[in-house]
Parts: C-alpha cells; sequence; structure tokens
C-alpha cells in the first residue's frame, strides 16, 4: 500500500514511540519481540512486520535508529543482532583528549550505511510514518521531522539521507561530533542529539505529531481511535549522598543537570499521557498524585496509552533472577557501556514477558483484512 494512501485511510491509528538511552536501546528490543509477537500470533501472520501493524514509529537518539530500522521493514530480531554485533565498535575505546568528543563516529556512519543506503526521508522504502527526534543546535530548537507527504516542511526534507538524519538525531554531546546538514543551498544546521530537548521521551511528541494540522496527520483522537505504545531505555530512582550533592563542584553539575532535566521531561511525559487516557499499564507517578487511575483531565480520554520500561535497581534484577548483575548497576545504567550490551538484552527480555500482555492490544486496533494486503 502506498504511504499516502495507509497515513490517510480511515480507521483508528496506532503508534509507536522509543526513547533515547545509547546502548540501553537493546534492553527496548526485548519489548519489541515481545510485542511483534504477540501481533503475530494475533492476526496469525508470522511474517507479520511492526511497519504492517504500526501507522507512525517515532524515535529519539537509539531510539530513532530502531524507529527507522522497524519503519524500513526489519524484523526485531535483525535489528537485535544488529545492535549486538555494532555495539562494541561504536561504543568502543575512548578518546580522552579533552577537545575532542569521546567516540570516534566513523563506526557509527559506516553501520549506518550498511543498513539505510541511500534511503531518503520521503523514500517509497520506509513503509510506514516516521519521525526523528533531533536538535538543531545552533538555533536551540528541536526538530521532530517526519515523512508525511502532506506535512508542512516534506518538500525541503523529503531528500534528506535518511542515515544523516538518524545520526543527527544520535549526536550526544560529548560523546559525538554534531551533524552538519544542508537545511537549503544557503542555510545549514548543526544538529545534535534529541534528548537534549523535552523529547528524549518522543511519546508526547508523537502524540502531538499525530494530530495537530500542521504535521500533515491530522488523525481522529478518542480511545478507540489512537493507540500509543511507549517504550524505555530503563530507568532507576536516584538516591545521592546528600552531603556530595551540597558540596559538588562546579564540574559535578555540569554533568548532573542534564540527566536530571531528562529525567523530569520524562515524567512529565507520562504524567500528562496518563492523565489523558485510561492506560492499562499504569505507572506511580509520585507520593502525592499515585498512577492517577482515578484522574482524567479532559471529559473523555484522548488516547489508549501502553508504557513499558525496565526498573534497573537492585531489587528488579533480583526479582527477575538476575541478581549476579547487581554489583553491575552502575555499568548497566550509562549509555555507552557495551560490555554489558548482552546482559542489556536478557533483561529487557525478562522484563518484556511480564509486563507486556496480549489483551493491552485492544481489538479495536487489529489489522482488518483490506490494511494486510
Amino acid at each position: 500500500m502506498p504511504l499516502l494512501d495507509k497515513l490517510t485511510a480511515p480507521g483508528p491509528k496506532r503508534l509507536l514511540a522509543l526513547d533515547g538511552g545509547g546502548i540501553r536501546g537493546v534492553l527496548t528490543l526485548g519489548f519489541i519481540e515481545r510485542i511483534e509477537t504477540i501481533l503475530r500470533e494475533r492476526h496469525q501472520r508470522p511474517d507479520l512486520r511492526l511497519c504492517d501493524y504500526f501507522d507512525l514509529i517515532g524515535g529519539t537518539s537509539t531510539g530513532s535508529i530502531i524507529a527507522s530500522a522497524l519503519a524500513i521493514g526489519m524484523e526485531a530480531a535483525e535489528i537485535k543482532a544488529f545492535y549486538l554485533d555494532i555495539g562494541q565498535q561504536v561504543f568502543g575505546k575512548k578518546k580522552w583528549r579533552k577537545w575532542e568528543a569521546f567516540f570516534d563516529i566513523r563506526p557509527l556512519e559506516e553501520q549506518l550505511e550498511t543498513v539505510f543506503g541511500d534511503l531518503t526521508l520521503g523514500s517509497e522504502g520506509i513503509k510506514t510514518g516516521l519521525c526523528i527526534v533531533t536538535k538543531r543546535a545552533d538555533t536551540g530548537s528541536t526538530w521532530p521531522l517526519n515523512n508525511h507527504p502532506r506535512s508542512k516542511f516534506y518538500d525541503y526534507n523529503k531528500d534528506w539521507l535518511l542515515r544523516e538524519v538518524i545520526r543527527a538525531s544520535t549526536a550526544a554531546p560529548t560523546f559525538f561530533v554534531p551533524e552538519k546538514i544542508d537545511i537549503s543551498k544557503t542555510q545549514v544546521g548543526a544538529f545534535v542529539d534529541g534528548g537534549v530537548s523535552m523529547a528524549n521521551n518522543p511519546s508526547l511528541q508523537l502524540l502531538l505529531m499525530a494530530t495537530l494540522k500542521g504535521y500533515g496527520f491530522r488523525w481522529p483522537t478518542g480511545e478507540n481511535q489512537l493507540l500509543l505504545t511507549s517504550l524505555g531505555t530503563g530507568g532507576w530512582e536516584r538516591r545521592d549522598d546528600v552531603d556530595m550533592v551540597a558540596e559538588g563542584k562546579l564540574w559535578h553539575w555540569a554533568k548532573q543537570v542534564p540527566a536530571m532535566l531528562m529525567e523530569d521531561a520524562n515524567w512529565q511525559n507520562q504524567l500528562l499521557l496518563q492523565s489523558l487516557s485510561r492506560t492499562p499499564t499504569p505507572w506511580h507517578i509520585d507520593g502525592e498524585i499515585g498512577d492517577l487511575t482515578e484522574d482524567l483531565l479532559i471529559p473523555q480520554p484522548l488516547l489508549t496509552y501502553l508504557r513499558y520500561d525496565a526498573r534497573l535497581e537492585a531489587d528488579a534484577l533480583q526479582g527477575m533472577g538476575l541478581g549476579h548483575l547487581v554489583p553491575a548497576l552502575g555499568e548497566l545504567r550509562e549509555m555507552s557501556n557495551a560490555e554489558h550490551r548482552f546482559d542489556l538484552a536478557t533483561i529487557g527480555e525478562k522484563v518484556a514477558a511480564t509486563q507486556i500482555a496480549p489483551e493491552h492490544f485492544s481489538p479495536a486496533f487489529d489489522l482488518v483484512e483490506s490494511s494486510r494486503a
């Protein structure tokens, strides 16, 4: 089915949002495998790909790589094998020159070219709606790029190489150098990781993209009209030593503040989306408002919302039978520690098996025969 026909066809729409998190993206793939299996069994289609089911797939940073791979028709096992293979190459030996990024960008660029070749953002090789969140550093503005032919800036960015757009979304400051993109014949932009924005968790951005007129999708809202599935890359509760925080040096704050802001943005996403929906997967926000199961900001739910994520904490690992990984919690939480990529894959598989249930995916969003062709 031509992309425009798919995006403008009547009926309910399904969105998939993928967080940033560096090498912890491997963890997300456990969720994707589980969802893929559930949907294949539901529709009795062993060859079903998530681009067949989801009408818009979006990601930030490492999530943009996975989102793009899904959007061109790759299955979960292929993407996981790719991640496990390239992890050590991309996050290999650090460079310790103070004036340079920590990692050489060439291995990532080479791998992205291998997978995505010369596909452009407007290519027919992209089989579903795609959103890649990046940050234009020279203007300080967040750029959620999409491939809807009726979006406002489609004619300007449809010829951008997909691999370069992904590279822009993954250019984490200090990890990799920014990506320069020719925006027009007279203008060049410098782009960095989309995680340096309110959309490291791109769930709310995808909801806005699906519904606001400027983005082109203009899909109707409602509990049986929009399904948003959001996948994290692992989180944990901060418990820092009070005296160490109070006496923190300037360089300590420079390192900690971005992470604090990203965490706040993530929970703001969660709070807003839970307060606009009735979700079968509610998360506890805080001790004051709980999980919002008795709160709804609007008369009727705007969407059906699902959120899956892993807790990278000692009790959670022990509960999964992975107590031997507790001493490595610090390394597991890092975005660039490829040594533990196989452990992250195992965590993702185990969490997915307990969190994700077939009944979470309402029959209202099942594919119909006409959309399977």
